[in-house]
């Protein structure tokens, strides 16, 4: 038998059952196992943490945990650079893209409408969704722990709002992307980029209302969908602009 003794820091401790949060806790398991898996046996996902010490040392995923260890285990660092000690933390992707699973489709739909490339298939199973997220090397957003907890998922997180616009202010914070926003520049509904359309172009797609009122149209350059500044427009203005406003000028964290 092997014993150790862990502690999980900050938000990590969403994960762990009400008793194990905020202290120090001793963890026994029948044999040395990797540091990645006796961690996400606890609950937690790896894409979630940013450092673990083991007695004082940075570790990787890889370590063995031997008994008698001490375990501390930290999520993102908001305020400090850490990367010179930091074992665990992959290499940042170039640019941020988003995959989501079908339980956020709203979120998707909110993030395209901040201007971010994001894919969501209601029909994709979470090996896919990994797999996806690997390929493309996309940010998978999730509220399936065990889907984070699949090796192949480097990049990941685990969505704690449960209102659609209290997750876009998550996610906007989370990867500090407040200054990246560029609204209505993709299709909410297939993420295609959005461009300035002659009307002529859009005409046979419009309502004859539309025709009549208005004179300024765009388009997806994917779909071919019409869009224009009805109604609904200045509604998700307002939301983006909501969500901007409540992260302040300086956004949240830094990119995953």
């Amino acid at each position: 038998m092997v014993r150790a003794c862990f502690r999980f820091y900050a938000e990590l401790n969403d994960f762990l059952p009400p008793e194990r949060r905020q202290v120090a806790f001793e963890h026994t398991f029948d044999r040395r196992a990797s540091i990645k898996d006796v961690i996400e046996s606890l609950g937690v996902p790896h894409t979630e943490i940013d450092l673990i010490l083991v007695n004082g040392q940075s570790v990787d995923f890889s370590c063995l945990v031997r008994d008698g260890d001490r375990v501390s285990v930290y999520p993102v660092f908001e305020a400090l650079d850490i990367s010179p000690v930091a074992l665990v933390r992959p290499l940042p992707l170039r640019e941020v893209r988003f995959v989501l699973d079908t339980h956020l489709g709203r979120l998707a739909a909110y993030l395209r409408l901040a201007g971010f490339d994001t894919v969501c298939q209601p029909d994709s199973g979470d090996a896919e969704l990994a797999d996806i997220s690997l390929r493309e090397q996309r940010i998978l957003l999730t509220r399936d722990h065990g889907l984070l907890k699949r090796k192949v998922v480097t990049h990941g997180y685990f969505v704690r709002a449960t209102r659609p616009a209290d997750q876009l202010v998550e996610v906007l914070g989370r990867f500090d992307l407040v200054r990246s926003v560029t609204p209505f520049s993709r299709c909410l509904r297939c993420n295609g980029e959005i461009e300035r359309a002659r009307p002529d172009l859009v005409w046979s797609r419009l309502p004859p209302r539309i025709r009549a009122t208005h004179r300024e149209f765009w388009r997806c350059r994917s779909c071919g969908r019409a869009y224009w500044k009805g109604s609904h427009y200045a509604r998700l203005a307002r939301l983006v602009d909501e969500a901007i406003a409540s992260l302040g000028s300086h956004g949240g964290d830094r990119t995953s």
